[in-house]
């Protein structure tokens, strides 16, 4: 095994320089029972609140300019805010959206000569930001050595943990070395001021005195007890890979008082060390995390759990099942889903192989390469110093896959499924059977499987970026810019040399056009993006991370940002067409942050599915809460809430556009002015 692994670890090392009609049923766990669906009480609708604010849409049209930096009006510059990832949030209660803005890793350093890798931003009723971070607590150490010095743990997400009417804040680091002294990830809970203080002691999702590899986390209900539970991905070192179990994905249950309690292996989530290709090839191992996710794929109401994977390694999808004896469990669905990786195992385009077999044609299957020239096989080696080929398992199904990033849940074409966006990294010389950045359209079958986009045929292509370039689509968001109820997309884009932001509008169900910079604006190195609507004025506004690396002259001439701060592009058109936006408290029986909720919102004869986000994506980035519905030229909206307890209770209403409606489970809708 040793052996293999060694031979594995080289390979991934270039690499990453840079059927069946029902699943099989597993044994019943006593853990959970989320298997009563039938309805507490008959759906209410309901025609409720003030007279719509309705406006004569306009339509938007190419030539028209979307957004205008605002940057500096938010007092972003002042405020020296400079971070990749951004998490919208809210502080007190006040009904602002609030930011955390961070960078991939580090601790903040305050006092005199701070440096600082954190920003806990409250949004001053739409006057500017206010710098929290220290005076919050939120970066508060255990042990407090005099050093001014906040506490690690860049993977960042909300939820109301304690059920008591304000967000907590869950922490997960990076923690490879265990001392004495050393931090943990930690849950900081709110006192409903935007003040936080430690969690319990006693949770096992701290890993107090274990090694901590989080990379990625997301809050979800997966049983629907009202408790917010807590999955987490993992990524250890490349020296460390399928060689420890500390690589596993975990899965924590919820006590309602802060405790997070590991139910992994109970719930079916277990994997296992990467003793050969079959392993990996039926993405039974240990996924290489990068980016946690949680949603319902199905519209059963239990939360499909993803991991996606770093490496050319599978991505992970289980799939929650009820069981013939009650309870639910997790059964690995990766393949049968198509989400462990695409269908393309052309490896013999990869121009590694095709020099590999070039120098060696009587290896296995060498026959397939088209040969290039001795030339072009000998600069390829002199600027990598060798090829990223092991010719023993590059033709193996999981080393044609992807390096992927974020993976986004949202119901792109308006059918009530929610599909996948995906984020990937795609070196320029491993070609066509690397994975790319695409949609992933779900099929709305029980048990879950997606149609793989080609991204060109349906318009959310990049553009080429040169020869040797290599394309990061590390982030994604979902935005109705223009208000006319069809979501369109940004692919936020990585370091890399020439990568930046792009944004396509969605013309026509899965039809999409690139929005011109001209239109937009242009965004070198976007990495971390959240659309939300900061100045409460009725559209999306874009927050867009800033890092500032790869750039400059000898860079291929992408300039650098001066200062690198977190750019804001507020939203100047898209009030111009009608919309509501939906705040949601679920009440007993349901988490109160009604994360996993599913709302509905039929107008104009489209219905749109959104759900409430517990966190997602690479080093974890967190939509906000309050959700927008673009409108078109309606003036009114169906609205359908389902709600994420064990009788899945549904509520029904009718409201006038305009307004920002505050949504108590089993109450009417109250209007914000």
């Amino acid at each position: 095994m040793r052996g293999f692994l060694f031979l594995l670890l080289g390979m991934l090392l270039f690499a990453c320089s840079e059927e069946s009609d029902s699943p099989v049923e597993e044994p019943s766990s006593p853990a959970v029972d989320a298997t009563d669906t039938s309805p507490m009480d008959a759906p209410q609708d309901v025609s409720t609140g003030p007279a719509s604010r309705c406006v004569d849409a306009v339509s938007w049209a190419p030539g028209t300019r979307i957004f205008e930096e605002a940057t500096e009006a938010w007092g972003l510059h002042d405020l020296g805010v400079q971070g990749v990832l951004v998490h919208v949030t809210e502080l007190d209660g006040d009904g602002w959206p609030d930011l955390i803005v961070h960078h991939e890793g580090g601790n903040d350093v305050f006092g005199d000569e701070p440096s600082r890798v954190t920003w806990v931003l409250r949004n001053q009723e739409g006057a500017g930001f206010e710098d929290r971070t220290e005076s919050s607590g939120f970066r508060l150490r255990r042990l407090d050595e005099g050093l001014n010095k906040g506490r690690g743990g860049q993977m960042i997400a909300s939820a109301d943990v304690d059920n008591d009417g304000d967000l907590d804040i869950f922490t997960g680091g990076r923690f490879e070395e265990v001392t004495e002294n050393s931090d943990s990830s930690e849950l900081m809970l709110n006192d409903g001021s935007g003040n936080f203080s430690f969690g319990p002691t006693d949770s096992a999702a701290r890993r107090e005195g274990q090694r901590d590899f989080t990379n990625s986390l997301t809050f979800t209900d997966f049983d629907r007890d009202g408790f917010i539970d807590l999955w987490v991905v993992n990524n250890v070192p490349m020296a460390e890979l399928w060689a420890t179990d500390d690589q596993q994905d975990r899965l924590y249950q919820g006590m309602g008082d802060g405790r997070l309690v590991d139910v992994t292996v109970p719930m079916g989530l277990q994997t296992q060390l990467a003793y050969n290709f079959d392993i990996l090839n039926a993405a039974n191992g240990h996924s290489w995390g990068w980016a946690a996710t949680a949603c319902d794929l199905n519209d059963d109401g239990n939360p499909e759990l993803l991991a996606a994977s770093y490496g050319r390694t599978p991505n992970n999808l289980w799939l929650a099942a009820n069981q013939p004896g009650g309870g639910l469990k997790y059964i690995n669905w990766s393949i049968e889903s198509g989400y462990a990786f695409d269908d393309n195992q052309e490896w013999w385009l990869d121009l590694n192989a095709r020099c590999h077999c070039l120098e060696n044609p009587g290896d296995d299957e060498c026959e397939k390469t088209e040969p290039p020239t001795s030339a072009l096989c000998n600069n390829w080696k002199a600027a990598l110093g060798g090829y990223r080929w092991t010719h023993a398992y590059g033709r193996e199904p999981f080393m044609t896959g992807g390096v992927s990033a974020s993976t986004t849940c949202a119901d792109i074409n308006n059918d009530g499924h929610m599909d996948l966006l995906t984020g990937e990294i795609v070196h320029p010389d491993v070609g066509p059977a690397a994975d790319q950045a695409t949609l992933l359209v779900n099929n709305g079958d029980a048990n879950v499987t997606f149609t793989r986009k080609d991204q060109n045929a349906i318009g959310l292509g990049r553009p080429f970026l040169g020869v040797g370039k290599d394309e990061g689509v590390m982030n994604n968001t979902v935005i109705d810019f223009d208000n006319d109820g069809w979501p369109d997309v940004y692919w936020s884009n990585s370091a890399y040399p020439v990568n930046e932001g792009l944004l396509y509008r969605q013309d026509a169900p899965l039809e999409f056009s690139q929005v011109s910079f001209e239109d937009g604006f242009r965004h070198f190195h976007s990495h971390g993006v959240q659309a939300v609507d900061l100045d409460r004025d009725g559209d999306l506004d874009l927050v867009v991370g800033a890092l500032d690396a790869y750039c400059g002259p000898e860079w291929g001439g992408n300039p650098c940002w001066d200062p690198p701060t977190v750019r804001v592009y507020e939203n100047i058109i898209g009030n111009q067409q009608n919309w509501i936006q939906l705040s949601l408290e679920g009440g007993p029986g349901t988490n109160r942050a009604a994360i996993g909720a599913r709302v509905e919102v039929t107008a104009g004869g489209v219905t749109q599915t959104q759900e409430i986000d517990g966190g997602h994506g690479r080093y974890t980035t967190q939509a906000d809460m309050t959700l927008h519905f673009g409108l078109g030229a309606a003036c009114e909206a169906e609205v359908t809430i389902r709600w994420p307890n064990l009788s899945l209770t549904e509520q029904t209403f009718t409201v006038g556009a305009g307004y920002r409606y505050i949504v108590t489970e089993n109450q009417d809708p109250a209007p914000v002015e």
